[in-house]
């Protein structure tokens, strides 16, 4: 289902394992939801809301709404809309003062406008073409 929104390649069970082990290690700082319908019992949207601590505004910290995916066939049905809602109520009972929603810019013109006036969205969204390994590479940090 991740597929509709970028690359999602097949990196194997343990792969994924691995990662969501990495996630969970981190208290407070990754909230994943799903929908699953009732019918097939499958999973049929998700998203997901990490949270960063800032050294502004008294150690503050903020959320940022991530990977918000519906199965082609549940399009349609709010079910991206109802995920954001419940994302940014996550992150503001976490104690984030503000939620960042980022997004490919090929939605930007179909359900991000949809949710305009819906719910307050302003974002900016710097792409980089270079590969994380080409940057790690020339990276002293």
């Amino acid at each position: 289902m991740l597929s509709v929104l970028t690359q999602a390649p097949d990196v194997g069970a343990e792969a994924w394992a691995a990662q969501f082990q990495a996630m969970r290690s981190e208290p407070a700082a990754y909230y994943i939801v799903v929908i699953v319908s009732r019918e097939t019992d499958q999973i049929v949207a998700s998203g997901g809301v990490f949270v960063e601590r800032k050294f502004l505004r008294g150690l503050g910290r903020v959320g940022h709404i991530e990977d918000i995916a519906v199965a082609r066939e549940m399009q349609g049905k709010k079910l991206g809309l109802r995920m954001i809602e419940v994302l940014t109520q996550i992150s503001e009972d976490v104690g984030c003062y503000k939620t960042i929603l980022n997004c490919n810019e090929n939605n930007i013109g179909t359900f991000y406008v949809f949710c305009q006036g819906r719910l307050p969205v302003h974002f900016f969204s710097q792409r980089f073409t270079r590969s994380v390994a080409t940057r790690n590479e020339r990276s002293k940090w």
